[in-house]
């Protein structure tokens, strides 16, 4: 029985590998490194189907030092101290160049004690850690094992990678070319496959063996959308259709509907997600889509949080969906999450300006003596709470990074900021605040 086409037709090399071009390409730092044969440990994350697997295969091809692949779904803590106990001895080997690369896919699911058996390990340079998660390495990777491993992120295929790989299957693969495969049309076969590498060989799988022998493959729109109607996915919240699933569920409570958000998360739910990622979900949409329209959307999510934590499922499914129904109801405003990445990208193009002299603190005597904190205005002392002065640095003057958007609790704040920043003139003379 031939093996999945997925399997097939993975790289063995660099020069055949698609995609990640930022890591993998000619300057990409993962490139340099597998070429010099002088890995540094790194985490791989991304989606599922974009080559994380492969990259570490490539590495093991390719650098001159042993290498050892543990899975954290099937690894025990047995096999984890026999792992290291080898690279152990590698190590201290006169005969070995280089320290050993220890490859853990999956590794968000290795517990906290695993985790830190790494960090020994890693920080006494026994081994070169390559980790590959499809889950965010803030949440599901302990802080000490960050440090010592820079975090790569993988992106979704683009189209253009997927019809690559496309035209390489069709090229390479000898099954395929046995049916005498005509495309007419891909639209199909990209949107389902969604940016994931894997899913799109998988369907072309799916699509060769339900076409009978000596009979011509053809690929379009109808017969790829009719063929995955009859074999759906069932869900799996470790594979492909997580990323599907999620998005789904995000985009309806950002769209306010209600009733399809309740239904995404019903399917998360009796797929056996991960109760604590549904809720982390909800509190990322109450940042950056409910935002200042409705603060306590965030309040309410973060004690969703807590309870989900405290009772888990089945009762944890009330409050998930208790929450996820009032962020849909909620007016919407991603003005905090525009602010914040408008001042990010000028930080990025200005530098480190210096702040101004007057909000520096001045807690010794030749501090104040070189101006620190000199004509600070105490805003206390001032009528309503309030004076104007400069808080940005001088390059900057008082540049705009919050823009309200169209909703009453922000027009309302938008409105006081502006009468406090630029008050009505009296007598028509100009005022200290018409500076800003």
């Amino acid at each position: 029985m031939n093996p999945p086409l997925a399997e097939r037709l993975r790289p063995r090399s660099l020069d055949d590998y698609i995609g990640q071009t930022h890591l993998v390409g000619p300057c990409g730092i993962i490139r340099r490194m597998i070429e010099s044969g002088r890995v540094s440990s790194f985490i791989l994350w991304g989606p599922p189907g974009v080559g994380k697997t492969t990259l570490a295969k490539i590495i093991a091809n390719t650098v001159k030092v042993p290498f050892y692949t543990l899975s954290a779904v099937t690894s025990g803590v047995k096999e984890v101290r026999d792992v290291l106990d080898r690279c152990r001895r590698d190590a201290e080997s006169m005969f070995t160049q280089g320290r050993p690369v220890l490859f853990i896919d999956e590794i968000h699911r290795f517990n906290k004690a695993q985790q830190d058996s790494l960090l020994g390990a890693v920080e006494s340079g026994i081994v070169t850690l390559v980790g590959a998660t499809t889950e965010n390495p803030s949440f599901e990777v302990i802080r000490p094992l960050l440090s010592r491993a820079q975090v790569y992120t993988l992106r979704p295929m683009e189209q253009d990678e997927l019809q690559q790989l496309l035209d390489r299957a069709l090229e390479k693969d000898e099954v395929l070319r046995s049916h005498g495969v005509r495309v007419e049309s891909s639209t199909a076969l990209f949107r389902f496959a969604g940016g994931d590498a894997r899913k799109l060989l998988n369907i072309l799988d799916l699509l060769e063996q339900s076409t009978p022998q000596g009979e011509e493959m053809v690929i379009d729109d109808k017969v790829v959308t009719e063929r995955l109607q009859e074999n759906p996915a069932a869900y799996d919240k470790n594979g492909e259709m997580h990323y599907d699933i999620i998005s789904a569920f995000i985009k309806s409570v950002r769209g306010s509907d209600p009733d399809a958000a309740v239904y995404w998360l019903a399917r998360m739910i009796a797929g056996g997600e991960d109760p604590e990622f549904i809720a982390r979900r909800l509190l990322i949409l109450a940042a950056e889509d409910i935002g200042l329209a409705n603060p306590n959307a965030l309040l309410l999510a973060n004690a969703t949080f807590d309870a989900v934590r405290k009772i888990g499922f089945p009762e944890g499914r009330i409050p998930l969906a208790e929450c996820t129904i009032y962020l849909a109801l909620s007016p919407k405003s991603n003005s905090a999450y525009m602010a914040i990445n408008s001042a990010l990208a000028m930080v990025e193009k200005t530098g480190d300006l210096p702040v101004p002299l007057h909000l520096r603190n001045a807690p010794t005597s030749l501090m104040k003596e070189m101006g620190y904190g000199r004509d600070y205005k105490y805003a206390h002392d001032y009528p309503g709470n309030f004076v104007v002065q400069q808080f940005m640095p001088d390059e900057l003057g008082h540049k705009g990074f919050w823009h309200p958007c169209d909703n009453q609790a922000e027009m309302r704040s938008a409105a006081l900021q502006n009468s406090r920043w630029n008050p009505a003139p009296k007598g028509g003379e100009g005022t200290e605040g018409s500076e800003k």
